[in-house]
């Protein structure tokens, strides 16, 4: 793995990896497909979604 990324805010737990490839793609203009890790939290904190 290369790198790994901290997405900052909120997401909504309910979005599938589609969702978050859309974010790192349109939000931050990263490619998601690169050998790294995106972690996402939810509002209540105590839940995280990885996307490698």
């Amino acid at each position: 793995m290369a790198k790994f990324f901290l997405v900052t805010g909120y997401t909504d737990m309910r979005k599938s990896i589609d969702g978050l490839m859309a974010i790192v793609r349109d939000t931050y203009e990263l490619d998601p497909y690169s050998n790294s890790l995106f972690l996402f939290c939810g509002r209540r904190c105590d839940r995280i979604k990885a996307l490698h």
